[in-house]
């Protein structure tokens, strides 16, 4: 990276929060200032919840944060109708809201934000690409007699058999400037054609692109593209200038791998892990 027209070697530590903490690895110290800021407090009684936690003030959180009603679903005003009755049972708030009795709606979720996919880095440019998800979860705190309170976590919140309760998009794709730490393009990322089959979303007028809920990664190549399968059943080729979608392949299982590529006698692959299980199959692919 070059901050303020001076090289740094840095260190970039993606989470699930959507914030990316950028360190200079030589002296452990922030690129660019942390702060120390106020979060709601919890109210399990007994339980005293840290007042602060660290804020970076560069880059820009790079997926949303924190849960407010205009979040909710809106296809149609009575599935909003219906979001909005669910989102009453539980606590919400912004991020680092903690757990509660009656379950808080966590944004990011389980899963992030970022993931074990992590990012990739284009040195030639200082860009960090990250793929993320939006999906909430829910986090509750369940009392037991003899363990006193245990925490109870839910993968996502869901209304309607599997409906999300937010709106799309529930996948991005984000390019962060690391020499100045500005977020230069985001676009929604993938889509979910399970999602597209629910029966309450019948007729229903979908964007183009819902975007893909995964935890997969992506590689960013110096003919100028990135490499993502991020969780749904296609391989997207994208222009790392843009994020214009310029390739997409279907694939008949759900991609589950970050996708490499290598040369091979003069020619050049690229792999990707798709299934599960007994399903579980790499698809490689390469010029004619």
């Amino acid at each position: 990276m070059t901050v303020d027209g001076k090289p740094v070697k840095a260190l970039v530590q993606l989470t699930k929060q959507s914030y990316a903490y950028v360190l200079n690895r030589v002296t452990g110290q922030p690129v660019w200032p942390f702060e120390e800021r106020p979060v709601p407090a919890s109210d399990v009684p007994g339980e005293h919840a840290w007042p602060t936690q660290p804020h970076p003030t560069k880059p820009a959180a790079y997926d949303y944060q924190g849960y407010v009603e205009n979040d909710l679903i809106d296809f149609t005003p009575e599935l909003r109708k219906q979001a909005l009755a669910v989102l009453e049972k539980y606590n919400y708030g912004p991020l680092f809201t903690p757990p509660s009795l009656e379950g808080t709606l966590m944004l990011p979720g389980i899963i992030g934000g970022a993931n074990w996919g992590g990012g990739a880095f284009d040195p030639d440019t200082g860009m960090l690409y990250v793929k993320t998800s939006n999906v909430p979860a829910v986090a509750r705190v369940i009392p037991d007699a003899a363990a006193g309170y245990i925490l109870a976590e839910r993968t996502s919140a869901t209304f309607h058999d599997g409906l999300p309760l937010l709106k799309p998009p529930y996948g991005h794709m984000t390019a962060i400037n690391l020499n100045t730490g500005d977020i230069v393009w985001q676009v929604p990322f993938g889509d979910d054609a399970q999602l597209r089959k629910h029966p309450a979303l019948r007729g229903v007028k979908l964007p183009e692109k819902l975007g893909a809920v995964g935890v997969q990664g992506t590689i960013v190549t110096k003919g100028g593209l990135l490499f993502a399968g991020g969780g749904d059943t296609a391989l997207h080729a994208l222009d790392k200038q843009t994020g214009a979608d310029l390739w997409t392949y279907p694939m008949p299982r759900r991609t589950t791998g970050t996708p490499m590529t290598y040369s091979a006698s003069g020619r050049q692959y690229l792999v990707i892990a798709t299934g599960t299980g007994g399903e579980a199959t790499l698809v490689a692919f390469a010029l004619p």
